[in-house]
């Protein structure tokens, strides 16, 4: 039996109207129907866009905002059940991380006030001194310092901070964890650091963690299973790596095609899947599919009519979509969306230096090259930049490494343009080689007839 069981969990808000009758016009379905389990010791990660009730769900886990319809079961308890005597003892098994460290932190206490206040308030600890001695533990194990009791929230970095969040989680002895956007707070050399945390203190204590964010490499480096939540609903399910490797939901394949791939040669031949659209509101949900508005496979029968339900493919990977199984097999093509090609793909030539160069940027190294052989060899002018080629210039020169191609300075065109003749001055023509006007082949005459000592 699972340790955490959530079966079928809705949370909807009402929409009230009027100021006499104060009337319910409608509701926010922020959460609408999430069925999930999570094992002892495990982590689950759920993850989805902003807005689609990730938060809601953690926080209905541990009853802040009311449970609409469904189970929230811990160990056999049905936590959406109980009353508010009844889940002032039993809340102490659960606990949350929350996402702005500062924000959840009392600024008019210290840190052993915060700590000790949940301890006192469930009978941990005997006395003052033993409490204290429980939180120099804890505060040992997130890595900071026992003189950080008398201190206050202001004086710590974020990263301290959020490991106060965590020491005030661990303090009850909790079953299990909500972790809400842990590091998103955080700047990026900071966040490793807590999920290392987090980790570590899951081997040391036996912790289960509901993992809840945006960024799909902390959850992949955290979680066991993942949970793709899409407009209050959970669309995908599947161990980490099975997710990662072979997405089976259509949303799911979108955002997996919008993480970038740390190696370049893959990263420019992969595709990447645009969604059109923007996020449906959850007060006016779709009928049918929720994703079927922005779905690229959307089909004419069920999905506009139809609810998926969350079925097992085989392997623990569940998917809420009808045609799932079409569209892994390849019998399916894409409808709708946009996808962007590969950015090496069609590549066909390659430069002496050995850079790939393909269309407009190939002619434009033509042009470039074919422009300075025929100015070497004295047949017109070098043109200036500022061409009808001029981008395409600039871009094959970025292509193969070389620097910016500068704007030629006024006069400079003319300058070169002369250079490039003869080698007596002219004039350059807007549209032909250089060319000597009568006052300019007079002086060159006078010139040459000149004596060879002046």
């Amino acid at each position: 039996m699972s340790l955490l069981e959530l079966d079928g969990v809705k949370v909807h808000f009402p929409v009230k109207k009027g100021i006499l009758f104060d009337r319910t016009v409608g509701h926010v379905y922020a959460v609408d129907g999430i069925s999930l389990s999570v094992e002892a010791g495990q982590t689950y990660g759920l993850v989805g866009e902003s807005g689609c009730g990730k938060t809601t769900l953690g926080r209905a886990v541990l009853r802040l905002v009311d449970v609409t319809d469904g189970k929230v079961v811990l160990d056999g308890t049905d936590v959406a059940k109980l009353s508010e005597k009844q889940l002032r003892g039993f809340r102490r098994r659960l606990q949350m991380v929350f996402q702005d460290p500062l924000g959840s932190l009392n600024p008019r206490q210290n840190i052993e006030s915060i700590l000790s206040e949940g301890m006192a308030a469930h009978g941990i600890g005997a006395n003052d001194k033993e409490r204290r001695e429980k939180i120099k533990e804890i505060l040992a194990k997130v890595g900071l310092p026992g003189n950080a009791l008398s201190r206050y929230p202001h004086e710590f970095s974020g990263g301290q901070r959020q490991r106060i969040g965590i020491a005030r989680a661990l303090v009850l002895e909790p079953d299990v964890i909500i972790c809400d956007e842990p590091v998103s707070a955080l700047d990026v050399s900071i966040q490793a650091q807590v999920i290392n945390l987090l980790e570590e203190l899951q081997e040391s204590m036996g912790l289960t963690y509901l993992v809840i964010a945006h960024d799909l490499a902390v959850v992949r480096h955290i979680s066991d299973v993942i949970g793709v939540m899409y407009l209050g609903s959970l669309v995908e399910e599947a161990p980490s790596d099975a997710l990662y490797e072979e997405p089976k939901h259509p949303y799911t394949r979108a955002l997996m095609s919008a993480v970038p791939v740390p190696d370049p040669e893959v990263e420019d031949r992969r595709e990447r899947i645009l969604l059109l659209g923007d996020l449906p509101s959850p007060a006016n949900p779709p009928a049918g599919c929720r994703f079927h508005t922005r779905c690229p496979w959307k089909q004419d029968t069920l999905c506009a009519t139809e609810r998926p339900e969350l079925k097992d493919l085989g392997g623990g990977h569940k998917v809420a979509c009808h045609f799932a199984a079409e569209i892994a097999a390849g019998e399916i093509a894409r409808t709708s969306g946009e996808v962007v090609p590969a950015v090496r793909e069609g590549v066909e030539d390659v430069d002496p230096e050995g850079v790939a160069t393909s269309g407009s940027v190939a002619e434009a190294h033509d042009d470039a090259a074919d422009a300075v052989h025929t100015a070497e060899a004295g047949e017109i002018a070098v043109p200036s930049p500022r061409g009808e080629n001029a981008d395409a210039v600039a871009d094959a020169a970025e292509a193969s490494g070389a620097a910016e191609v500068p704007e030629a300075p006024a006069g400079a065109a003319d300058a070169d343009a002369a250079e490039a003749s003869d080698g007596g001055p002219g004039k350059l023509d807007k549209d032909g080689p250089v060319k000597l006007d009568k006052a300019d082949e007079a002086s060159e005459g006078k010139a040459s007839e000149a004596p060879a000592g002046k």
